[in-house]
C-alpha cells in the first residue's frame, strides 16, 4: 500500500484541527436528518445508544455505529446524502480559503483537519469537505454489494490524539506505521507549537491538552444563539485552553480576529527560529574552519 506523507518544505505549516459536531456545525450530524429517517426521535436515538454502551461496557461511539445499522440500511451515498443536508454556524463555508489566505501572507502554509467522532462518510458528503487536507473520522466497512456493515473506524476522546502525531510527522493515513518513527524536532513536518485545535466540548479535552502542554493554541467554542458557555468556562478553569470565543467563522469575528493574531504570532516566532537556526550553523562552521 502507498501512504499518503507529507514532506517538510521551506514554509513553516500550521495545522487547524477542528472537531464537527457544535464546533462547524451547530448539532450532531446524525441528528439533522438521518435519526429521524430511522423511525426514532433524536432523544430515543441517543438513549438507546447510551443505553447499550452502557450495559455492555462498550465505546459510545461503536454503539451508535450498532444503532445505525440495526435500523437501516447505508450505502457510501446515502451517507453522504445526509452530509450534504449538514449545516454550519455563520462564516464556516468561506472561514477556510480566507484563513489560508492570511497565513500565506505571512509566509506560512495553513493547513485544515478535521478529527472527529462523528461519520467521515457524512463529513465527506458535507458542502466543506473540500477544505481539508484531510478528514479524521469514525467509518464503516461495506459489503460486496456497498452497504455498512461493520465499523471500520471508531474513533473516541482518547483516540483523537494518535491523528495529531500524524499530521505533526506528515504520515496522514490512518494505519501507516511511520507515526511511530522517531523523528528529531527539527525533521518535524508541524511542530506542536504551530498547531491549533478548535473544539466544543470534553470530547476534545485530551487533543486540547496535548497541544496546550506542547506550545500549540487550543480554542473553546460555544453556540452563539444559547451562548452557553459552562462547558468552555470548565475547560478553562482545567487549563485545557487559553481561550474561548462564540463558534461565529464571520470576518472580523472575536474567532476570526483570534486565529489571526495567533497566525502573526506564530510567523514572526518561526522567522526568529530560522535566524537562530542560520547563526547557530554560521557559528559551528566558524569553529571548524582553521584560524587564518
Amino acid at each position: 500500500m502507498e501512504f499518503l506523507r507529507k514532506e517538510k518544505g521551506s514554509r513553516p505549516v500550521v495545522a487547524i484541527c477542528y472537531d464537527f459536531d457544535k464546533t462547524l456545525s451547530p448539532d450532531d450530524m446524525q441528528s439533522q436528518g438521518l435519526i429521524q429517517d430511522l423511525g426514532l426521535s433524536i432523544e430515543d436515538f441517543w438513549r438507546l445508544s447510551n443505553a447499550l454502551a452502557d450495559e455492555n461496557a462498550m465505546d459510545r461511539n461503536l454503539a451508535y455505529m450498532y444503532q445505525i445499522l440495526k435500523h437501516g440500511r447505508f450505502t457510501r451515498d446515502i451517507f453522504a446524502s445526509y452530509g450534504s443536508r449538514v449545516s454550519f454556524f455563520p462564516g464556516v463555508t468561506d472561514w477556510f480559503g480566507r484563513i489560508r489566505a492570511y497565513g500565506h501572507a505571512l509566509g506560512l502554509t495553513v493547513e485544515h483537519y478535521i478529527i472527529s467522532s462523528g461519520l467521515e462518510e457524512m463529513i465527506a458528503g458535507s458542502s466543506i469537505a473540500h477544505e481539508f487536507e484531510k478528514i479524521y473520522a469514525s467509518s464503516f466497512f461495506y459489503d460486496e454489494k456497498g452497504y455498512a456493515c461493520w465499523p471500520a473506524q471508531a474513533i473516541n476522546y482518547t483516540g483523537k490524539t494518535q491523528f495529531l502525531f500524524r499530521i505533526e510527522k506528515g504520515c496522514l493515513n490512518s494505519n501507516d506505521p511511520f507515526v511511530n518513527v522517531h523523528l528529531p524536532s527539527d525533521k518535524l513536518r508541524v511542530p506542536f507549537r504551530n498547531f491549533l485545535y478548535i473544539g466544543d466540548s470534553d470530547t476534545d479535552i485530551p487533543c486540547m491538552r496535548l497541544i496546550t502542554k506542547n506550545g500549540g493554541h487550543s480554542i473553546g467554542v460555544y453556540d452563539p444563539q444559547t451562548e452557553d458557555k459552562s462547558k468552555v468556562y470548565a475547560m478553562r478553569r482545567q487549563e485545557r485552553i487559553r481561550y474561548f470565543v462564540p463558534a461565529d467563522y464571520r470576518p472580523s469575528s472575536p474567532l476570526d480576529q483570534l486565529v489571526k493574531q495567533i497566525l502573526t504570532q506564530t510567523a514572526a516566532f518561526e522567522q526568529l527560529e530560522q535566524q537562530a537556526i542560520q547563526n547557530a550553523k554560521e557559528s559551528a562552521q566558524a569553529l571548524s574552519s582553521p584560524t587564518p
